[in-house]
């Protein structure tokens, strides 16, 4: 397997900046978003709108202890944060403990379509920054909150991805019975960044129709119940309640992980009748094709108990690589069990040019996977990666029409 930084060594002049770099779609071009937020979930949705083309100018912290957002020094599985979802944005630093530093903020705010923050509550109404202080004079801004809880008995809470896995019954779902665990990635904080994003889309909408602004607002802990609403309805439906997903009775009769003979796993699925006889057919075993407790998949299902253990010793024989081209080649679904560094070899991405060109605050040339849609055939992509603390302060402030000298009385060097 390549590592990111052998993937660097391939990284064309192109992708290095020394030609003109290509385009993109950016249906969002012209509109300015002013992100206050850190961590993942506003990030997120700055993100998702500065990949559509907006431009995006993230206010980070300076002063006392201030140094940014804190995920630019985050370790362990924090390391990734900001490279990610902090690319094509603009980075202005601001000490808004002081008069001048919060005054700019304001001005910044004047010149925006959008606002995004994730602060605990109150934080911005404390800075006189929320909405309610804003919309008078600013009627046609929208602005976008991200939160631990919609209003509602919980909305006091301090809240984060885990917390809201654990009572929203996705770690339920995920772990074992009596083991609950939280899912292998911040799901909640993505998808609330994203359900932000598409309500800042459609307030847009709105404000087209209407010439006004409005509040729209995303939540962790109501992302989760929405991630639960088939089991919820599976209980509604069925009057039983879902067991976690280890524990569950498979609604297909071959839906598992199988292991090979050279250690390595795959997912093997067969959920229909007519995948049942093409499986039985590519492997040779007519005589379960035959047998008629396994003719439907209800049956296999409620046979799984000695169907299994056969088939796992019957295809134990075989490579990975050997299941996989047999799956592939009678259309049947399978997937190796990838770690997520395998991805940056990932052939299908590779070609398909699911991954872009980014550079590390280290200097480091990577990769990294682009937003899953595209637009006109064409994938969203990457016109600069994240920024470095208060590289635009010049840039944007100038644009305000603020001088030098009142810029360095901000305490922004030049």
């Amino acid at each position: 397997m390549m590592s990111p930084v052998a993937h660097s060594d391939k990284l064309s002049d192109e992708d290095n900046g020394v030609n003109e770099p290509p385009t993109f779609p950016q249906p969002y071009a012209g509109l300015r978003v002013v992100e206050f937020s850190h961590m993942v979930m506003g990030p997120t949705c700055g993100m998702i709108l500065a990949d559509m083309g907006a431009e995006v100018i993230k206010v980070e912290p300076l002063g006392g202890q201030k140094k940014g957002d804190a995920t630019r020094d985050l370790l362990g599985s924090g390391a990734g944060f900001f490279p990610m979802f902090n690319r094509n944005k603009k980075s202005v630093a601001l000490n808004l403990d002081t008069p001048e530093g919060l005054s700019a903020a304001k001005r910044l705010i004047g010149s925006a379509d959008v606002v995004c923050e994730n602060f605990k509550a109150g934080a911005m109404k404390k800075l006189r920054l929320d909405y309610e202080s804003l919309k008078v004079a600013h009627p046609r801004l929208i602005y976008a909150s991200h939160r631990g809880f919609l209003p509602g008995p919980y909305d006091h809470r301090t809240a984060l991805d885990e917390v809201v896995q654990m009572m929203g019954g996705l770690a339920y779902m995920t772990g074992r019975p009596g083991d609950p665990l939280r899912a292998g990635s911040s799901v909640n904080d993505i998808m609330g960044g994203m359900f932000g994003a598409l309500g800042v889309m459609a307030a847009l909408a709105e404000r087209e129709k209407t010439g006004r602004g409005q509040e729209i607002q995303s939540a962790l802990f109501e992302n989760n119940v929405f991630l639960m609403a088939q089991h919820m309805m599976q209980f509604a439906v069925t009057g039983k309640a879902a067991q976690p997903m280890p524990a569950r009775v498979s609604a297909w009769g071959i839906y598992d992980v199988f292991d090979f003979k050279d250690g390595e796993q795959v997912f093997l699925a067969v959920v229909t009748d007519t995948a049942w006889g093409l499986f039985c057919g590519a492997f040779g075993f007519e005589d379960l094709l035959a047998d008629e407790r396994l003719t439907t998949n209800n049956l296999r299902v409620q046979a799984r108990e000695w169907m299994m253990p056969l088939l796992r010793q019957r295809l134990s024989g075989f490579s990975a690589r050997q299941i996989s081209e047999c799956f592939e080649q009678h259309g049947l679904p399978f997937a190796p069990i990838t770690k997520p560094q395998d991805l940056f070899d990932d052939p299908h991405l590779l070609a398909s040019g699911g991954l872009a060109p980014i550079t590390l605050a280290n200097g480091v040339q990577t990769w990294a996977p682009l937003l899953p849609i595209t637009l006109a055939g064409q994938r969203l992509g990457v016109r600069s990666s994240a920024p470095a603390l208060g590289a635009h302060n010049q840039e944007v402030l100038r644009g305000l029409g603020f001088t030098a000298q009142e810029i360095e009385a901000l305490g922004v060097k030049p």
